[in-house]
């Protein structure tokens, strides 16, 4: 949030909430880079599951961490089975109240919150569109969302579902069905729509046509991609960088994605991206994406910090007070681009 926003918060209360609009958020230059912060969709074997045990939500102060790095953006993903116990339910007290802290936590510092449903297009396990898991009880999470967190001043933007994969041709009705339940609510915030085939930017023009039929009554979607740089681009990087390792390797898996972005006029996100620290080729690849997505005025944030994820390759979480190597690359980019709207347009 820019400080003159920040002000004019304090002023006016809720009615600036409620006036808030994307066009006032971005009416400044718009920062291209942001994290995602994950934790709170850990362990999604165990449901419930119990906080500080299976999963976690960012202690007092951590954003102020980030904040002092120059981070104003988080990507924040949530667990459906957590938020409500049964389909149609009310929202889980105990899971929204977590949340309700995290954004109240966000708002102090600043940081804009996308709100992530980490979920792949499942309720446990189920497919939406389903018998198990029909489309209505989809549209009744978003609405319950939209409703509970409209007006909370550090809400950004929902991305409405996390890698909707092998939901094939149940996905474009599930994810108008997401809209239409956010639109009941909020005609402000922007909706990123992730695509099927784990989002892919390699994969998105084989399988995103049917996404352009969507309809926002706000007029405020961008499409979100994900893009991880081994081998299979699925992001565990079993093995390291090879002899012929192509260091553009992230803008060519990128160039389908913005091509499509390009011909159909849309705008764009990189919602995951991520690369282990512990060889240079990695992050010189990185570094090379990341001075595209700035040329095209394409966000991105990066998978992923929390102070929850021990040793794992892509943290780009601090260790003892120590940057990880990723950070070094994320920070060259922060603040940079002058951008004034989501691109490629």
């Amino acid at each position: 949030m820019h400080k003159g926003a920040k002000r004019l918060l304090a002023g006016l209360g809720c009615l600036m909430v409620v006036c808030w609009s994307s066009a006032q958020a971005q009416e400044d230059s718009i920062e291209l880079v942001g994290l995602n912060v994950a934790g709170a969709e850990f362990t999604g074997n165990q449901l419930p599951g119990k906080h500080g045990t299976h999963y976690f939500f960012p202690p007092k102060g951590y954003f102020a961490e980030w904040r002092k790095k120059g981070i104003t953006m988080v990507r924040f993903p949530l667990k459906w089975e957590r938020l409500q116990a049964s389909l149609n339910a009310e929202l889980d007290p105990v899971y929204s109240g977590l949340v309700d802290k995290m954004l109240d936590q966000a708002a102090e510092n600043d940081i804009r919150i996308i709100l992530d449903v980490h979920n792949y297009a499942r309720y446990r396990g189920k497919v939406i569109g389903t018998e198990e898991t029909p489309i209505s009880a989809y549209h009744d999470l978003m609405s319950r969302i939209a409703e509970r967190w409209h007006k909370h001043p550090a809400l950004y933007a929902y991305d409405i579902m996390n890698e909707p994969y092998g939901a094939d041709d149940k996905w474009p009705p599930t994810a108008q069905a997401g809209i239409d339940g956010i639109r009941k609510h909020d005609m402000q915030r922007p909706l990123l729509i992730e695509g099927t085939s784990w989002s892919s930017a390699a994969r998105w023009p084989r399988y995103a046509d049917a996404l352009l039929e969507l309809e926002d009554p706000a007029d405020n979607i961008i499409f979100s991609a994900h893009l991880y740089i081994d081998s299979d681009a699925s992001g565990s990087y079993k093995a390291a960088p090879g002899d012929n390792f192509d260091p553009m390797v992230g803008v060519k898996r990128a160039e389908p994605f913005i091509g499509w972005l390009k011909e159909h006029g849309k705008r764009g996100h990189i919602g995951e991206f991520g690369v282990p620290g512990d060889d240079p080729r990695w992050l010189d690849a990185m570094d090379k994406l990341l001075a595209h997505l700035q040329d095209n005025c394409i966000p991105i944030t990066y998978w992923a910090a929390g102070p929850s994820w021990g040793k794992y390759r892509l943290s780009v979480e601090p260790r003892k007070g120590v940057d990880q190597p990723q950070w070094a690359v994320l920070e060259k980019y922060l603040g940079q681009g002058n951008c004034s709207e989501y691109g490629p347009g």
